[in-house]
């Protein structure tokens, strides 16, 4: 069983996690993994605490000469803002007048203070804060790497920002290209320019934005995941894992809600075969998911991300204290980060990859489960 834990605050010393259940012998690249945090810290629209932090991975353990041993894999991601929190994050009882007693709407703040019984929010903000993706993008970058193995690939990119579109498609030509070279992560240039006014537009008025992002991913076999109980339905698994994420708010699968607006003829993609492909489709409006499984097409799916709650210009609120209004307290945000939500989403979407392969190829070394894996392949025919 493939399984992770992380621990950490926003203002604390680290970001760190624990990997159970990696297979051994796979070969990881930390260039690979700080390439996907300095992803997630990019971005046009993100916020000062980009400026201060420079993610870097330390891997503790669970990996020697380059691969992986098959015991736990520790990772640590230091917080280089600490110095300047040290004394309001100190686990010591020290006195400070930093208390944070406002509520920010949209945030776990208010919620997170009446059930843990917290007189602080700083208590529930440091926990609940996107800055915990980091250490998710450690870890699915690991597992990005676990599934290339076998022949697998993940991409993502921004579909819109706001009332902002994009109408390039991931298998468009120079698609990859356009993504690594665009601010937003946007395939779609015109598109992108006009994000940007927007985000430009919000910024001015003290206010944020959300968007949607795309993840694809290719080569994956044919019956990941299961129709036989709700919880090994590999579409359930992934949509919980992007639902996951801080501030998303819509999952969808291939045609997703527009499903609901056609009839069952535009829907449904017809079945072929041929000696060369075996079963295959001409469309792929089920987003490569069919019954809770992989059917060998391309799975693709998308985020709705809400805009970040933390607004320069506040909304009301109540002080949990003085139960007066006020306007709710300001912390430092970003105006867009959809972008950077697109980074954490395909490695949520990599780790739930790599747990149904292990799941269905179950090894304690790589090259067990590559066998599993091509007899498998071998039976299909």
């Amino acid at each position: 069983m493939l399984r992770y834990l992380t621990a950490g605050e926003t203002h604390g010393k680290c970001l760190v996690a624990i990997i159970e259940g990696m297979p051994s012998n796979v070969h990881i690249d930390v260039n690979k993994i700080n390439g996907q945090l300095a992803l997630r810290q990019s971005g046009y629209g993100r916020g000062g605490r980009m400026k201060i932090e420079k993610d870097v991975v330390e891997i503790l353990s669970g990996v020697r000469n380059f691969k992986t041993l098959g015991s736990p894999i520790a990772l640590k991601i230091e917080n280089k803002d600490w110095k300047n929190w040290e004394s309001i994050m100190s686990d010591k009882e020290i006195v400070h007048d930093r208390i944070v007693t406002k509520p920010r709407p949209g945030h776990a703040d208010l919620s997170g203070c009446l059930k843990y019984q917290h007189l602080d929010i700083r208590n529930v903000l440091e926990r609940a804060s996107a800055r915990e993706t980091a250490i998710r993008v450690a870890v699915g970058s690991v597992a990005q790497q676990f599934i290339e193995n076998f022949g697998i690939n993940i991409k993502s990119h921004v579909v819109s920002i706001g009332t902002v579109k994009s109408s390039v498609t991931y298998d468009s030509e120079k698609f990859d290209e356009a993504v690594a070279n665009s601010q937003l992560r946007c395939a779609d240039p015109e598109a992108e320019a006009r994000m940007i006014e927007y985000i430009n537009e919000a910024k001015q008025q003290g206010d944020s934005v959300g968007g949607v992002f795309e993840v694809i991913v290719t080569g994956l076999p044919v019956g990941l995941g299961s129709y036989v109980h709700w919880d090994r339905r590999l579409d359930s698994r992934i949509a919980a894992g992007l639902m996951s994420i801080q501030a998303i708010k819509g999952v969808e699968f291939g045609l997703g809600f527009e499903c609901s607006k056609l009839p069952g003829s535009k829907v449904h993609d017809e079945i072929f075969y041929s000696e060369e492909k075996g079963y295959y489709r001409k469309t792929n409006h089920a987003g490569g998911i069919e019954g809770g499984m992989t059917n060998g097409e391309a799975l693709v799916v998308r985020a709705a991300m809400k805009p970040i709650p933390t607004l320069y210009k506040p909304l009301m609120s109540v002080d949990i204290h003085s139960k007066e209004a006020y306007e709710a307290s300001i912390e430092r945000s970003d105006t867009c980060a959809v972008p950077a939500a697109s980074v954490v989403g395909q490695a949520v979407v990599a780790w739930e990859i790599a747990f149904a392969l292990v799941e269905k190829f179950g090894g304690d070394s790589l090259q067990e489960m590559q066998q599993n894996y091509e007899n498998y392949i071998r039976l299909l025919g």
